[in-house]
């Protein structure tokens, strides 16, 4: 849509049912802030500039966008009286020239391109206000959307409305766009006639009425409109969030044998013909190419997956795993900020942190890479074809050249060359009958107790 658009989000609420002391809007759903849905949304609908209206922990707010959105103009509202208000915190902001203004607020992580675009979409056929709302067959709470013919000609909150207004199904959801050069001069009308005292961005509606002005209301799904005010709220909004984002991984061709066990984070990236488990977790920051297979019980935040290799189950990749072409990372295994490589095996019962493992090399159940001394984090490097040999301790800093061997049992201190075979463990010592002598004197220490 080639017309230039501000958004404006409102992000300045406290959220005291959340029973937080965090803002409101910081709350996550899919490892990212509710108003980090927001802004990437508005983004995506084309936003041209962002404007946020902060408040209530306005700093960490303000942080929170940063990441997503540079430039946003970041206004604060100190004091709470409204929505038309809050708008105006931004008034900065308003008045530079902008075709569309989109007035979305930072608590509706559900909100879509498509719906915001149907609002820009109004305003482009000639709409100057276009109020965002939704059907239902249950609408009390709501505000209602009165129409003549097919124009809105107000919105009423239903503790100010008539009975028969009540009866109405369509209800406000509360988001709209209008037409940037209205803007200002509507919510500059707004009063605080109301039984609050508050100023409603609502009553731009009837003073845009009154004035001529086309005002229309577009109907979107109420999943799109919904706010967040509850931690109740809050855990069925990620179920709806989850459910989709399952939706466009199938339809991307991921294979999932549950998908309503398997949780996504906001910015998984999964390539077509990856097969997942039942029971599966993504934290943030997950790639995974093509015919990778994660099975059961796997948690993985932070790591790069290559094509074709398998993970789990019951595996952890924490921050900074990368495995490569087929590598393999089995059950009860971890691996932490360390990169695996092709066809490598980290098969059973496993810690892997700060390394790196050389293709083809297999490392036996039960070795752990001792990369840290209470003080400091050590690397482990580990070269091609090498083999490790199981409950082997591998004291950082350490090398294992390629080809090596590393003997079972062994705790190595030195760097193992190339091709070498190493042992790290004490000579096995025998004492014939001492097994008898040690299970006499400690039952006579049981029985004495």
């Amino acid at each position: 849509m080639a017309r230039s658009c501000l958004a404006i989000v409102l992000a300045a609420g406290e959220g005291t049912r959340m029973q937080s002391a965090m803002p409101k809007v910081l709350h996550k759903i899919g490892g990212l802030p509710l108003v980090g849905h927001v802004v990437r949304a508005v983004q995506t609908a084309g936003a041209t500039r962002l404007a946020v209206v902060v408040g209530f922990g306005a700093d960490e707010v303000a942080a929170a966008v940063r990441p997503l959105a540079a430039k946003a103009e970041i206004f604060t509202q100190t004091k709470r009286l409204g929505t038309a208000h809050a708008v105006l915190a931004a008034r900065a902001a308003l008045q530079k020239p902008v075709d569309d203004v989109l007035i979305v607020f930072g608590d509706t992580p559900l909100i879509e391109e498509t719906a915001l675009g149907a609002a820009r979409q109004a305003l482009a056929e000639g709409a100057d206000i276009a109020v965002m709302g939704f059907h239902t067959d249950n609408p009390s709470g709501y505000g209602r959307l009165i129409e003549k013919g097919d124009r809105l000609v107000a919105i009423v909150e239903e503790k100010e409305a008539t009975e028969a207004q009540k009866q109405i199904t369509f209800c406000n959801g509360g988001l709209m766009a209008v037409r940037g050069k209205h803007l200002l001069a509507l919510l500059d009308r707004v009063e605080n006639k109301n039984t609050r005292g508050e100023y409603y961005l609502t009553d731009i509606v009837a003073l845009g009425a009154k004035r001529k002005l086309e005002v229309r209301a577009v109907a979107v799904g109420i999943e799109n409109v919904i706010g967040i005010n509850t931690r109740l709220e809050l855990a069925e909004a990620e179920s709806l969030w989850q459910h989709r984002q399952r939706v466009a991984h199938l339809q991307r061709g991921v294979t999932m044998l549950a998908p309503e066990t398997v949780y996504f984070s906001y910015d998984t990236q999964i390539a077509a013909d990856v097969l997942i488990e039942p029971q599966v977790f993504f934290g943030c920051g997950v790639k995974i190419a093509a015919r990778a297979v994660i099975h059961a019980f796997s948690h993985i935040e932070g790591a790069e997956i290559g094509g074709a290799a398998q993970v789990g189950p019951f595996a952890r990749l924490r921050p900074g795993a990368q495995l490569a072409q087929s590598a393999r990372v089995g059950n009860f295994c971890e691996v932490k900020n360390a990169a695996v490589g092709a066809g490598a095996k980290v098969n059973h019962l496993t810690y892997i942190g700060d390394a790196s493992i050389g293709a083809h090399s297999n490392i036996g159940a039960g070795t752990i890479t001792c990369n840290y001394d209470g003080y400091n984090k050590w690397h482990t490097e580990i070269g091609e074809n090498a083999f490790i040999g199981s409950n082997t301790a591998l004291v950082a800093p350490v090398r294992v050249g390629n080809g090596a061997y590393v003997a079972s049992g062994s705790v190595i201190t030195e760097n193992v060359a190339d091709d070498a075979l190493a042992f790290g463990r004490a000579r096995q010592v025998n004492k014939e009958g001492r097994a008898k002598e040690l299970r006499a004197r400690y039952a006579a220490l049981k029985s004495r107790k």
